[in-house]
């Protein structure tokens, strides 16, 4: 996966905050579907939910970032470790 796609699926507190007010749907911006439906469902619990989920929600896209964040890191890991071998390939082969 490209790491660049995957910054651009980066999530904002804010988007997440303007989708539970409009429309309840912040789980399925954060890419939660099944939960989403179960909101839906019982209207947010009858309430205590969405209230629940009013102090929740920066914890809830931070979780979503750090997945996001730690699939950049391996990608970015791997791609210098293709640079350091084709460097130390490089070298050996100007040695000869």
């Amino acid at each position: 996966m490209n790491k660049h796609y995957l910054m651009s699926k980066m999530k904002s507190t804010g988007t997440a905050y303007l989708c539970w007010f409009f429309l309840g749907c912040h789980y399925a911006y954060l890419g939660k579907w099944g939960v989403q439906f179960l909101y839906w469902l019982t209207l947010g619990g009858l309430g205590v939910w969405m209230i629940i989920d009013l102090f929740h929600i920066p914890s809830k896209v931070n979780k979503c970032n750090m997945l996001i964040s730690s699939q950049i890191e391996e990608i970015e890991k791997s791609e210098k470790e293709e640079n350091h071998s084709r460097n130390m390939a490089m070298i050996a082969a100007s040695k000869k």
